[in-house]
């Protein structure tokens, strides 16, 4: 049964990341959390396996997403390599500090994050016409805080890349593709930073690369590699901002589930 949940996940993710340019960690992370308890892992790790978990899919799914905003010259590779070396610094030791935190602690941090992020999509800002992107060492900056927090929480970072390239002004659509591509060095620094770590800890579940639960990894990256570049064509033609607004309540509804299973 895990398995077709797995499946519905990945297809899921992968058509988010192609639509909203984010890596679907917001949804991977606590649908792997939830049926990582029910297979009986060991509560001590379980949020460090759904968020390790998570960042490896989200490589794929971000390669996906971006090979196919690309195709319609929707990604910005001058920003991404300007953000590129501090997004994967952050991201790295994000997540080597993440891997020592409570795993209950971290749902919580993740829990406020996402309602966060719901109320901000809900927020609908507009932000000021004259504003453009900073120089480059302040991009380094800003991509050191987003791959810190994506590590935190296992997203492929669009979640905060995609509302800080409207704030500076860049268009929408390519915005979207441009976050698609930076959750690529987010990703991979986070999922190496994750192995890394659960290395040193004996009692993981068979068929697991550190903190990396290889069959949800497997099944949930092919299902978002086949459903990503759909995603990708349809944002071409629908309305982004009704599509953000029903991705806003659906996490402040996820954020409720969650916080009720903390109490």
């Amino acid at each position: 049964m895990e398995y077709l949940f797995y499946l519905a996940t990945g297809l899921f993710t992968g058509l988010l990341s192609g639509l909203l340019g984010v890596g679907g960690g917001l949804i991977m992370v606590p649908v792997l959390s939830f049926i990582f308890t029910s297979l009986g892992f060991t509560k001590e790790h379980n949020m460090q396996m759904a968020l390790g978990t998570s960042l490896a899919v989200i490589f794929f799914t971000s390669f996906a997403s971006s090979r196919a905003h690309q195709q319609h010259h929707n990604v910005d590779w001058t920003i991404v390599k300007k953000v590129a070396l501090g997004i994967m610094l952050g991201a790295f030791l994000g997540s080597l500090v993440a891997a020592k935190f409570d795993a209950s602690l971290l749902k919580a941090l993740f829990v406020v994050y996402v309602f966060l992020v719901g109320f901000q999509i809900l927020s609908n800002y507009t932000p000021n016409p004259a504003r453009t992107l900073p120089s480059s060492p302040a991009l380094n900056c800003v991509g050191i805080v987003i791959g810190w927090v994506s590590s935190f929480v296992g997203i492929g970072g669009g979640t905060l890349s995609v509302p800080f390239l409207i704030y500076c002004n860049v268009d929408t659509k390519r915005a979207i593709g441009t976050s698609s591509a930076i959750g690529l060095p987010i990703a991979l620094a986070g999922a190496i930073g994750y192995m890394v770590s659960g290395q040193q800890i004996s009692n993981l579940p068979s068929h697991s690369l550190g903190f990396i639960y290889l069959p949800a990894f497997v099944i949930i990256a092919i299902a978002s590699l086949i459903s990503a570049p759909l995603g990708a064509v349809l944002v071409q033609k629908l309305a982004v901002k009704k599509l953000k607004k029903i991705f806003a309540i659906l996490l402040i509804a996820i954020g409720c589930k969650m916080l009720l299973g903390l109490m």
